[in-house]
């Protein structure tokens, strides 16, 4: 019986697909990519992200459907719960301080004041899973992955972003249901507030829970290891922002807007310590509040994105990883305040986010357009998405769009539309 025409609930597969592997057919021809890009790999440092689809690929072509649910239905949500348990409760931080070396359950116990019996059930999971490494009964030893579990920037984000905001995903599906399974643009109206009955949105409800500081962690988290947009490679900071700045002592030169607590500017500074004209860094009260360490030559602003912008006519206004926030008629009237701040032949808008390809997407890339669907309402977007945002309805011109390289994301130039010009 065709798919269309079996009763609801029933399928028209049969149900001994699901202990076969998902793609046995393609296992040969993965083992001899895997060899040969990890030769490639080996012996010039390039080609690691390659080299890691191909494994997973590997992983799931093996796979039978049977296993992959248990995985994700048992496996994953039992890992996370052990994960988020070792945050909470600093296990990773004190197994991090004993050093590499075997760990026993009952003395991780005793000094962190848990039951032994629930950290012996927790960690013999995480083993199974691969994050620590069984040595005895009940005696661990961590791995790199677990070790960097210590680092707050690496840590904190599963409680910024899994322990208080997971349900919107997992309850996604009543959401669109419910309305009709269309995409939602309503930055009020969002599958995270659905999920926890409240009208707060992801940040308000994050701080509301105390891990407001757990996500700026994060964001510090995010950023590692990738190009920094300022990078030569990236982006020609001296040809396109200082040759031509207004050198007047007090004269704004580059205002990070909604900047969190500052990762972007310092790092910024750290390349280009002497520019002319002020850094300046604008986020709202309770996140500026939060900054505890920032170089002083980096100013403090307290400032919503929504209202009018109190900086006119700086060199250029950053903005990373705001936009992806809002739906395109909020971000309008976000790109508005900023429009209203330029000034004309000068100022430069710098929006440093994903640049979605139609085809061949990276896997984080999708992956984040997902935490923007589930938990914002909103979504990462393609070029052709930009230009409609940016050109057709903020009116503004973008000269370039900057890339970073595979995994990266890119940096979309804008200047003021010229007087006359559509």
């Amino acid at each position: 019986m065709p798919a269309q025409e079996t009763e609801k609930g029933q399928s028209s597969v049969d149900v001994s697909i699901a202990t076969e592997p998902n793609n046995i057919e393609a296992v040969p021809t993965l083992l001899n990519q895997i060899t040969q890009a990890f030769d490639t790999f080996t012996t010039s440092n390039v080609g690691r992200e390659d080299l890691l689809a191909k494994c997973r690929t590997l992983v799931q072509s093996l796979e039978t459907p049977r296993e992959t649910m248990i995985y994700h239905c048992w496996a994953q949500t039992g890992a996370i719960a052990g994960l988020n348990f070792g945050v909470d409760s600093g296990l990773w931080t004190l197994m991090a301080q004993n050093g590499d070396k075997p760990q026993k359950v009952g003395d991780l116990a005793a000094k962190l004041g848990a039951d032994r019996v629930l950290l012996s059930r927790l960690m013999r999971h995480l083993s199974a899973m691969g994050y620590l490494i069984e040595i005895d009964i009940d005696e661990y030893r961590l791995t790199n992955y677990t070790r960097a579990m210590s680092i707050p920037m690496i840590g904190n984000g599963y409680l910024a972003m899994l322990s208080c905001t997971s349900a919107g995903p997992m309850r996604f599906h009543e959401f669109s249901r419910k309305r009709g399974w269309v995409n939602p643009t309503d930055a009020r109206d969002t599958a995270m507030m659905y999920a926890y009955g409240t009208s707060m949105d992801t940040f308000a409800w994050q701080q509301s829970l105390g891990y407001g500081t757990h996500f700026n962690d994060h964001m510090s988290g995010y950023a590692l290891g990738l190009l920094p947009w300022m990078a030569p490679s990236f982006y020609p900071v001296k040809e396109r922002l200082i040759d031509g700045a207004n050198t007047d002592r007090e004269a704004p030169f580059l205002v990070d807007i909604g900047g969190n607590v500052g990762h972007d500017l310092e790092l910024f500074h750290k390349h280009y310590p002497r520019v002319p004209g002020d850094l300046i860094l604008q986020d709202l009260p309770v996140v500026i509040g939060q900054i505890r360490n920032l170089d002083p030559a980096i100013l403090r602003m307290e400032y919503d994105f929504h209202t009018k912008q109190p900086v006119n006519g700086a060199r250029a206004y950053y903005m990373h990883n705001c936009l992806h926030d809002w739906p395109d008629d909020v971000c309008e009237n976000i790109l508005a305040q900023v429009k209203a701040a330029m000034k004309p032949g000068y100022s430069r808008l710098l929006i440093h986010e994903h640049v979605i390809p139609e085809t061949g997407a990276y896997w984080e890339a999708t992956a984040l357009d997902m935490v923007m669907l589930t938990l914002l309402s909103a979504h990462e977007r393609t070029q052709i998405a930009w230009y409609n945002l940016i050109e057709s309805r903020a009116g503004l011109n973008i000269t370039k769009i900057w890339r970073g390289g595979k995994g990266s994301q890119s940096l979309i130039e804008c200047e003021l539309r010229l007087s006359g010009v559509n």
